[in-house]
């Protein structure tokens, strides 16, 4: 299973100096699989230690915090040599031992040469952090790309790194993407989805459905552990109550989240900042803030934190919550429910380092997202799950700000490669928004499958 971020790390380990990588994400991305496996490969050896496995291991940090020494004691504890000039140091869930966090520091300044890469699922918690001594990445659950990537199949890999305006290719890419939306991201779904691509459907979904079960108590269980000054509880009533509150829009778009009825006597944004700030930090929602009147950039200067859209971190997940069962996503279709296309894009954007999004409304009329290209020109992205791409508010918005260019992402084929100013894409293509249509010169092309491995 390829990730693209591995472009990223090997780039990294090309340098002749390098500050320590820090891998951040929600719990079960794939940290240790990108880390140990994919990038591990390319060294001579790897020393890996895990704080949450070991915690014993935070003896190595106890004392002196210079790379040396710590080396040294890292050997010591393991039982294994460590050569400095060809080895890779994996720290896994740093966030466990803040020593070992504060040693990031020292391995940036005193030992550059040296390939020290840390990953952990609750480093947005930490109440200290070596700011400017490290390079750090988020790796979220796989994209739609890596999805595809993940299934071996080339033809449709090739059709979509070529984005292929055909009816051929969308009917297999729709499929795929109706797939996406149950299996969602989450490296253990994906592998269970395609290894049991030979048995029946019926335990290819049980199977997922499983592992999606695991992972919502697993994170239920890591409210109370990690919650700190936080009421675990009120962390759990926001996260449950994310996907309920997506899927009460039915068709229509997204609103804000309401806070009204989530928690037992609370129902005002301050009384819940906290909880939701949690789950934003540990990477378990994603942010979309609603602009109101004429929107201008930047955007993030017009936001208001208190009227805010929740997102789940993956589509897969927030299908599962809901009850949504796989044959009720493959009968839809076209159709589906437009809280999920919507889900889904906002994750692709996400991936694309695009977060918070933002989108925009009056009266009426509500766009799903508006974006900012390279020259400051603000983009109005509509957001359609069907066939039927008629957009009233995008005509709105069209009437009363007069965009360059609007973009609709739909469950059609999409329109010519040729338009310029009012672009359809069928939902699939939706990371090329950012990488090329949020660029207004030589966009560069997004990494392909072979660039990844």
């Amino acid at each position: 299973m390829q990730r693209l971020l591995l472009k990223t790390l090997l780039n990294w380990k090309a340098q002749a100096e390098r500050k320590p990588l820090l891998i951040d994400g929600a719990r079960q991305t794939g940290k240790t699989y990108l880390l140990k496996v994919l990038f591990g490969s390319t060294f001579t050896q790897i020393l890996r230690v895990d704080f949450l496995e070991s915690p014993e291991i935070a003896e190595a940090f106890a004392g002196s915090l210079t790379p040396a020494d710590i080396i040294t004691n890292l050997e010591l504890l393991t039982g294994q040599v460590f050569n400095p000039e060809t080895d890779l140091l994996i720290l896994d869930e740093i966030g466990e031992c803040p020593r070992a966090v504060t040693a990031l520091k020292y391995f940036a300044e005193q030992a550059p040469q040296m390939y020290v890469v840390a990953s952990g699922s609750n480093i947005g918690l930490l109440n200290s952090f070596p700011v400017g001594k490290v390079e750090q990445h988020n790796l979220r659950p796989l994209t739609f790309r890596e999805f595809l990537m993940a299934s071996g199949e080339h033809a449709l890999i090739k059709a979509f790194e070529s984005q292929t305006n055909s009816a051929a290719a969308h009917s297999k890419l729709f499929d795929k993407l109706t797939d996406y939306y149950f299996t969602g991201g989450m490296p253990e779904a994906v592998h269970a989805w395609f290894t049991l691509a030979e048995q029946s459907i019926l335990d290819r979904v049980a199977a997922v459905n499983k592992i999606h079960s695991d992972l919502v108590s697993g994170y239920s269980r890591d409210f109370g552990k990690y919650s700190g000054k936080v009421d675990a509880g009120l962390i759990e009533s926001v996260f449950n109550n994310v996907p309920a509150q997506l899927s009460s829009v039915l068709d229509e778009s997204v609103k804000r989240f309401k806070f009204k009825g989530v928690h037992e006597r609370k129902s005002r944004y301050s009384e819940l900042e906290g909880a939701i700030s949690w789950l934003d930090k540990c990477r378990l929602v994603l942010k979309n803030y609603p602009i109101d009147g004429m929107p201008r950039s930047p955007l993030a200067a017009y936001k208001k934190e208190n009227v805010v859209k929740l997102f789940l971190f993956d589509v897969g997940l927030l299908n599962h919550m809901l009850g949504v069962s796989y044959k009720e996503i493959k009968q839809q279709g076209y159709e589906y429910k437009g809280f999920v296309a919507e889900n889904f894009v906002q994750q692709e954007f996400a991936a694309q380092g695009l977060e918070p999004t933002f989108s925009w409304g009056d009266a009426r009329a509500e766009i799903e997202f508006v974006a900012t290209d390279d020259a400051g020109r603000i983009i109005p992205i509509e957001v359609k799950s069907g066939k039927r791409t008629r957009a009233r508010s995008l005509e709105s918005y069209i009437n009363k700000c007069a965009p360059h260019k609007t973009i609709k992402l739909t469950g059609t084929q999409g329109s010519s490669v040729l338009e310029r100013e009012h672009i359809v894409l069928p939902l699939y293509y939706s990371e090329y928004v950012v990488s090329q249509h949020l660029q207004a010169t030589n966009p560069s092309p997004p990494p392909t499958a072979d660039a990844a491995k």
